[in-house]
């Protein structure tokens, strides 16, 4: 039984509100979470850039590993 106050993951979450709070009140906080879209949106454009080149560097390493196989 947990008898020393508020538990410790209560007191993470009520650190968290009172954070989101205070970014909400600011425009420091606007700021931030316009950066964070930002970011998020440059990861998506990077995944789907990585994921087009990605299928012609699977065939070139297959090309290289069937001329081993050939050759060896």
């Amino acid at each position: 039984m947990w008898n020393r106050g508020p538990r410790p993951e209560e007191g993470g979450v009520l650190a968290i509100r009172s954070n989101f709070r205070r970014f909400r009140a600011s425009q420091k906080g606007a700021t931030a979470i316009e950066y964070g879209l930002i970011a998020a949106l440059i990861v998506v454009a990077m995944i789907g850039a990585l994921g087009q080149l990605g299928g012609g560097a699977g065939g070139m390493w297959t090309k290289v590993r069937d001329a081993v196989l050939n050759n060896g």
